[in-house]
């Protein structure tokens, strides 16, 4: 036994210096590859006067409410036509807000009916990527690193982000979609689903400029407001997930990655968030994200592509099938994934890393009401409201690929130690 123990030790330290020379190799790789995928450039007009402007009217809409959180008038004062659009608004998002699979599908289906409405992609792909991190929790090799009440409390987090993000942000725009189906903006509603009273100026302005660039920007700066006091100051999350060690040295090894598969196992697209936790760090990624995603035409032709011809299943076998499979019974089971990945770029089947898709590992989860509270105090950070940059090196297969190899390091020792 000493003798196993000792060879797979050394093994194990064996792939140190070799992860070490992928590392500065997958550097240059993703510079090259950035470099490709830069050209065409896709203009994103920006108006700072008239964000500026979209701003002051929410404040001096802020200023004469004189409230906390929008009071809508009574619904007895509304036209009948109006009355049915809530209430058929308040299904649907019931509907699709069943599961990260339901709001991720209804995200897209935003998008191709109205592609003007950038954020409804930029969405799309990121609620994929919280699916792919629910089901790491319970993968082949994140669920040895981390106790079942984290992979409890973390879940409860991801999912709790990604339905009070929907619940805020569906209903407004389906009251665009019916907006352009009946001819008059209908953003009169949006007090009815409490929607911040900062969004209603960049919404008239919308309907009557069609300014994606300014949109997407708002509503990127209004979702993560409105899940920042609801979900990461709320003391629960804090103690169980955002402060504890396991999702500290995830950050630290910089292991958050949000990619954007460009076709499977045909390349990625993404960036690293270092702090999730931090606020104005979600901000700067969501903007850096939607400028990657709409400012380069390869970007958006190939994300967009894989996004309506592979359906949404939580399984990184969706993007990655050369390296994951849902299928355990065809999956690697055995402390030496480090040593395997480093042998050979694919993995052959039944040896490859197991991902399931998100219906085998998580249940619907029912979630608890929302505060009510308007988190807009008529004060922004001057840095929100400003153009989105496209990043310069963001090319995510090598990065992305040696974050797994790092994660099957951790795996192949918590299996040595307890072998």
């Amino acid at each position: 036994m000493r003798n196993g123990w000792l060879r797979s030790g050394m093994r194990l330290l064996g792939t140190v210096p070799r992860t070490a020379g992928d590392a500065l190799k997958g550097k240059y790789a993703a510079w090259k590859a950035s470099n490709r995928l830069r050209h065409p450039l896709r203009e994103q007009p920006w108006s700072t006067s008239s964000a500026a402007a979209a701003l002051e009217e929410a404040g001096r809409m802020l200023a004469m409410s004189g409230r906390t959180m929008r009071e809508p008038a009574a619904e007895p004062l509304l036209c009948r036509e109006d009355q049915d659009l809530l209430e058929q608004i308040h299904n649907e998002t019931a509907k699709h807000n069943r599961s990260n699979l339901t709001r991720t599908a209804a995200y897209l289906e935003c998008y191709n009916s109205h592609p003007e409405l950038h954020w409804a992609l930029l969405a799309h792909l990121v609620s994929r990527n919280g699916g792919y991190n629910m089901t790491d929790l319970k993968g082949g090799l994140m669920a040895d690193l981390v106790t079942g009440k984290e992979r409890e409390w973390t879940y409860r987090l991801l999912e709790r982000c990604n339905a009070l993000i929907f619940q805020d942000a569906y209903p407004q725009l389906r009251l665009y979609a019916h907006s352009r189906r009946l001819g008059r903006s209908c953003f009169h509603l949006l007090p009815f689903f409490h929607v911040s009273v900062f969004m209603s100026p960049f919404w008239e302005r919308f309907w009557t400029l069609r300014d994606s660039p300014l949109l997407t920007v708002a509503l990127i700066i209004n979702e993560q407001h409105y899940i920042e006091g609801r979900v990461m100051c709320n003391p629960y999350f804090r103690k169980h997930v955002t402060r504890s060690t396991s999702f500290r040295t995830h950050q630290w090894l910089q292991l958050n990655h949000i990619v954007f598969p460009l076709g499977q196992d045909s390349g990625l697209a993404g960036l690293v968030i270092e702090q999730f936790a931090d606020l104005d760090e979600r901000i700067a990624l969501g903007k850096s994200l939607y400028a990657m995603l709409f400012g380069y035409e390869q970007v958006l032709t190939q994300s967009l592509s894989f996004a309506r011809k592979v359906p949404h299943r939580g399984s990184r076998s969706d993007y990655w099938p050369g390296l994951f499979t849902a299928d355990s019974e065809k999956a690697l089971h055995s402390p030496h994934e480090s040593t395997t990945l480093h042998s050979r770029e694919w993995l052959p089947s039944g040896s490859k890393l197991y991902s399931p898709t998100l219906e085998q590992v998580w249940s619907d989860t029912p979630y608890d009401p929302i505060p009510r509270y308007d988190w807009f105090a008529g004060f922004l950070n001057p840095s929100y409201l400003s153009s989105p940059r496209r990043p310069y090196l963001f090319e995510m297969t090598h990065e992305h690929r040696f974050g797994i190899q790092k994660i099957a390091a951790g795996h192949d020792a918590e299996a040595l130690l307890f072998q």
